[in-house]
């Protein structure tokens, strides 16, 4: 990678400058330090001309409060850890869908957050990581909203082709099937078998119980739970459209008034504004957006740029060093290679592609035109 040293030095050759080192670079003076200046100055240029560059990407969610309309955007781990301060919002790409109630539901590492209740269930890294059952037993207590109606989805493999079923339960305790009592097996062996089915949350705490009884492997390879809730995007609405439309309903502070999310805007003070307010707690909003870039600091630091556009970052952190010197004509070069590249990154990375379609009437009846 093109650390902050590297960046710095190359710029530093080209001047026939004295170079700087791992040792000397927090202690640079005079041209080194405008170098190292002229370094961040110059990524500054790329990120203020390409924002939707691929490795400021990030995605993240939210989910709702009930009865909480706006909601801040991304900064360092919030909403979610690993977030950073956003830079620029995907308004097109909210979407609604219910909150995944399982804990660790699609085994990518191990099978942590699943108690065992008989038997010794084990980790299988086969696929994307799944929990085996081998004549054991396996349960979590999931906190659900009682007497709403949910959805699960469990994907599992006969990995013996011996024909094991697995057992699937839901009920107020490890094991208990009040609510729900289902046996699944396997007939095509080899691939994955879908249990899907609907049930109304009998508590709080509702507990998932999943058992293989007989003493061959069924590997399951995901557990999911969710509200009955479809998913649905969320058209972005400008903020005088809020107001316009539907400001009256949602500042009433009337709960009947509440219901699905159906639109998303962003607010005057900047943050996520979501209409109707939330009637409940467990709507997940997923988006995307573009994080800001980190200045260099450190001499190993790296840019947040593919190595293959160094030579963009070295031009325009030339093109300062020359303007610094009074060489227009030297600068006035470095700036051209900085634009050309600039074009060709942006054609690389930021151009999204785009299809036609004919969209014009067949009028040709059979013998004719």
């Amino acid at each position: 990678m093109a650390t902050y040293l590297v960046l710095a030095n190359r710029v530093l050759n080209d001047l026939n400058e004295v170079e700087l080192t791992s040792s000397t670079f927090s202690s640079a003076r005079g041209m080194q330090t405008s170098v190292k200046n002229f370094v961040n100055r110059a990524l500054h240029d790329i990120y203020n001309e390409l924002e939707e560059l691929p490795s400021l990407h990030k995605e993240s969610y939210y989910y709702t409060n009930a009865g909480q309309r706006e909601y801040a955007l991304p900064t360092t781990d919030s909403p979610q850890t690993g977030d950073l301060q956003w830079r620029k919002i995907d308004w097109d790409t909210f979407y609604l869908k219910p909150k995944e109630e399982t804990a660790n539901g699609e085994f990518t590492s191990d099978i942590t957050s699943w108690t065992t209740n008989s038997g010794t269930p084990a980790y299988n890294s086969g696929g994307n990581g799944r929990m085996r059952l081998d004549a054991s037993s396996a349960y979590q207590a999931l906190t659900l909203t009682k007497n709403e109606e949910y959805k699960i989805q469990v994907g599992f493999f006969d990995s013996s082709s011996s024909g094991s079923s697995l057992s699937i339960q839901i009920g107020t305790s490890a094991g208990a099937s009040g609510t729900l009592n289902a046996t699944a097996s396997v007939t095509n062996y080899g691939e994955i078998k879908v249990y899907e089915n609907t049930f109304t949350a009998p508590a709080n705490t509702t507990y998932l119980t999943l058992t293989n009884s007989d003493s061959t492997n069924l590997d399951v390879d995901y557990v999911r739970i969710s509200r009955n809730i479809g998913v649905q995007r969320l058209p972005f609405l400008s903020y005088d459209d809020w107001v316009r439309r539907f400001s009256e309903r949602d500042i009433a502070n009337l709960s009947s008034a509440q219901g699905e999310p159906a639109y998303v805007y962003k607010t005057q003070s900047g943050k996520l504004g979501l209409t109707p307010i939330p009637d409940k707690s467990n709507y997940q909003i997923v988006f995307e957006y573009w994080k800001e870039h980190t200045e260099l600091s450190a001499y190993s630091d790296t840019p947040d740029l593919d190595d293959r556009y160094a030579d963009l970052i070295v031009a325009k952190a030339r093109y300062y060093a020359y303007n610094l010197r009074s060489d227009p004509e030297h600068a006035m070069i470095a700036n051209k290679e900085y634009t050309d590249g600039l074009k060709r990154l942006h054609n690389d990375l930021v151009i999204k592609p785009e299809y036609m379609r004919d969209e014009r009437v067949n009028l040709r009846v059979y013998g004719k035109i």
